[in-house]
């Protein structure tokens, strides 16, 4: 029996097996990054990382449907002048354990924090990697469209002879672009870059990100009343993005402190009126 809408306290690997088998439709975390946030989180070595997350890659293949999607934020960290490649092999070992690697999707963060170093420039942005179980899986593209923008009323207004066909590429590759199949559209897909910033406002959670990520990927993949699992709950995110668009969330979380956030962040959403953010917000992601 799947017991929904709750927060489970304890290590990841031990919770997960607790879980019945193809009973999750998204799981959406952001595990503790390798060597970061020691007082937090105690880190995890760049050596370690992929033999630590594989045998909960395997347990996460097992509980999640044969139609979900499973999305994985995580950023390889810079180490000795030069950045590290456990993301690319854990990747790999993910492919080896059934996983398909379908797409990667950037979080572009706004507001990084700046500083200087010797030989690269600041982080800004994050991978959302996307994995999957078989090729056909439930997608909502129509839900995460985004208005197709001012350019098109003068773009559109007269076309060309050349716009009304496949205009091909003037450098030869082969690729082009049938201008015309623009007319008549207010909404279109959006591009595998979001937009959004870090979130600032969480004071009790050293590695917080903004309900809008959750949110967006909510909507791509869900349905209302689906459930949504996030092993790495922390102050409970995840969670709340659930609970704004009408779905099931089961979170686990390892730290005491991190579990009562989450329960009180959890308290203080459904203490207010279940309202869907505002499609503008959804809207400035992309570009």
């Amino acid at each position: 029996m799947l017991e929904i809408d709750k927060i489970l306290k304890g290590d990841c690997l031990t919770s997960l097996k607790t879980l019945p088998d193809s009973c999750i439709n998204l799981i959406f975390t952001s595990p503790p990054y390798a060597d970061n946030r020691r007082k937090t989180y105690k880190g995890i070595s760049t050596k370690e990382y992929v033999n630590w997350f594989l045998p909960i890659s395997a347990e996460l293949h097992r509980v999640l449907k044969n139609d979900g999607t499973f999305i994985l934020n995580i950023k390889e960290r810079a180490e000795n002048g030069e950045r590290q490649t456990y993301v690319i092999e854990l990747i790999l070992e993910m492919k080896n354990q059934g996983w398909l690697w379908t797409e990667e999707y950037i979080w572009h963060k706004k507001n990084c924090y700046p500083g200087k170093w010797p030989n690269r420039f600041r982080d800004a942005w994050e991978r959302c990697v996307q994995f999957n179980k078989q090729k056909h899986f439930k997608m909502y593209q129509e839900s995460v469209m985004v208005p197709i923008g001012n350019w098109s009323k003068k773009r559109l207004v007269k076309l060309s002879e050349t716009d009304r066909k496949r205009d091909v590429s003037k450098v030869g590759s082969g690729f082009g672009k049938n201008v015309s199949n623009w007319l008549g559209k207010e909404y279109v897909y959006p591009t595998n870059v979001l937009y959004l910033s870090t979130e600032c406002s969480n004071r009790g959670h050293s590695a917080s990100f903004p309900v809008l990520l959750p949110t967006w990927f909510i909507k791509l993949f869900t349905l209302e009343n689906d459930v949504v699992l996030d092993p790495f709950i922390g102050s409970g995110t995840t969670a709340v993005a659930c609970i704004n668009l009408n779905r099931h969330y089961i979170g686990i979380e390892a730290m005491e402190h991190y579990h009562q956030l989450a329960m009180d962040n959890i308290g203080k959403r459904n203490g207010k009126n279940k309202t869907e953010p505002e499609k503008a917000n959804l809207w400035s992601l992309l570009k």
